[in-house]
């Protein structure tokens, strides 16, 4: 019964892991550079920036700013997605051929 129980919570672990993502090396340095993206889950142009980076949008630092509505006025966001690198809101969706030039970081 132990060894039973032991491989199915072996397996579930393995199961649950995430996969890395394509793209974790380029997110992990973006988000090293201090940029964050500002948007909300209902946000269709959001939703297709975060599918643009597949997995590995969870290394991009992330402001919902429907539960962060001070941080998002704060930070004179005016519309979704909104990007902030260098002190400098770039609002819209960007690809990463001007992530990579704006952020310094390569894909």
């Amino acid at each position: 019964m132990k060894k039973i129980l032991l491989v199915i919570l072996t397996l579930l672990l393995v199961g649950c892991t995430s996969t890395p993502g394509p793209y974790d090396s380029f997110a992990k340095c973006i988000t090293s550079k201090n940029v964050t993206m500002y948007g909300t889950s209902w946000c269709v142009h959001c939703q297709a920036q975060k599918k643009l980076f597949e997995n590995s949008f969870q290394y991009i630092h992330f402001v919902d700013c429907d539960k962060n509505v001070q941080t998002c006025v704060d930070a004179n966001v005016n519309g979704y997605p909104t990007w902030n690198i260098n002190n400098t809101n770039y609002p819209g969706e960007l690809t990463f051929y001007n992530l990579s030039r704006l952020s310094g970081c390569n894909t």
